[in-house]
Order: structure tokens, then C-alpha cells, then sequence
């Protein structure tokens, strides 16, 4: 486990936390490669099996970035991504998954360096807890 890199998909709202990840991006900020970038029209198009099926497909660690509450070019979509990923976060730690492998935050298109340390801060967290193995895995190990 000393060279654990982990895999983190991470599913950005088109209008803001993609562009602030392409700013990052084009304005060199230092930021961890270990994101896998989905983009989505909105947060509030991510379903809850999307980010269970992330993880049942590898991934150690899943985040969620869309525009901050108020600023959604779809009115509401974030607030609808806020109910449905709060209560996906309760579900995830009856699950084994663990609620620290999974993040929704805000970001917006000028928020580059906000990008960068939520990126930053996910992959170190998700370093320390290791690969994550689900329960099928571990009772096979």
C-alpha cells in the first residue's frame, strides 16, 4: 500500500465546475492527476446509482462538483443534487463504502484554485483510507 495512487471520478456540472477545473488547468495550478473527469449538464442530472456504480467499477473515491446553491444555470438542479447526495452519504456508510470516500462541493467557472484544493484534499483523504474493496472483494481476500 505504499504506492496506492487512488482513482477518483469526479462528475463536474458543465457550466461551472468544469470550467473552474479548466481553468485550473490552464492556469497551472498544482492539482493531484488522480481525477477522472465526467462532465454532466448539472448536478442535479447525477443520479445516486451513477456514483454507486463508480465505485462498484473501481473507483476509490467519488466527487460531485456543481455550481454553488442560487447560481445553477438550471434554476434548482444543485439544490436537487444537495437532497439527493446527503442522503446517498447516509446510505454509502450502511453500504461499507464509507462516507469520507464520497464529496459534493461547490465550484464555480472563476474558482480554479477552490478546484485544485478540493482535488487536493479528496486525494490525500482517500490516499489514507486506501483502496476501497467492496464487501464481495474482502470476503474473498
Amino acid at each position: 500500500m505504499t504506492d496506492f495512487e487512488p482513482k477518483i471520478v469526479a462528475f463536474l456540472c458543465n457550466w461551472c465546475s468544469y470550467r473552474g477545473a479548466d481553468l485550473a488547468g490552464t492556469s497551472r495550478i498544482k492539482c493531484a492527476a488522480n481525477v477522472r473527469a465526467i462532465r454532466v449538464m448539472c448536478s442535479g442530472r447525477v443520479e445516486p446509482a451513477f456514483v454507486l456504480r463508480a465505485f462498484e467499477l473501481g473507483a476509490d473515491g467519488v466527487l460531485v462538483l456543481g455550481c454553488h446553491p442560487g447560481d445553477c444555470h438550471y434554476a434548482e438542479g444543485n439544490y436537487k443534487a444537495l437532497r439527493r447526495m446527503e442522503l446517498l452519504k447516509r446510505t454509502l456508510g450502511q453500504l461499507g463504502v464509507g462516507q469520507d470516500r464520497f464529496r459534493l462541493d461547490w465550484v464555480s467557472a472563476s474558482e480554479g484554485d477552490h478546484f485544485s484544493h478540493i482535488v487536493n484534499e479528496m486525494t490525500e483523504k482517500v490516499r489514507a483510507l486506501g483502496p476501497f474493496k467492496s464487501k464481495e472483494e474482502s470476503k474473498v481476500a
